[in-house]
């Protein structure tokens, strides 16, 4: 089975969001402790901690964002913003590149990471 491939900034959103409903979940956790407040504040204060993790998360991107290179996409014919050397559409999931050596080449997120550079000494 192949590995479904996503834009990086949806799946940094998606995480963001995960982290609220998470934050969520904790914090109505602590309602089953309502006998003990300690405990209860605890759950209280974990889902909020969980919740301000999101905003930094969803600041992040939204800053990000602002510096994506935005190109068309040549298979749906809509905008879409590329993180890295090659990302794919938020759209329809063609792989897209911003360098012509990869252009042709099967997709791989792995042209992303920066290959450590062997020092010969």
């Amino acid at each position: 089975m192949a590995k479904a491939y996503s834009n990086k900034i949806n799946k940094i959103r998606s995480f963001a969001l995960a982290l609220v409903f998470i934050g969520v979940i904790i914090m109505y956790g602590g309602i089953f402790f309502r006998d003990n407040p300690i405990i209860m504040l605890i759950f209280i204060a974990l889902g909020m901690l969980s919740i301000l993790f999101s905003m930094i998360v969803y600041f992040w991107i939204g800053m990000l964002s602002t510096r994506a290179v935005v190109v068309t996409c040549p298979n749906c014919e809509k905008q879409t913003k590329v993180l890295g050397r090659v990302d794919m559409c938020m759209y329809c999931r063609e792989p897209l590149t911003l360098d012509p050596n990869l252009e042709g080449k099967e997709f791989s997120e792995n042209y992303n990471k920066k290959k450590k550079e062997s020092t010969q000494k």
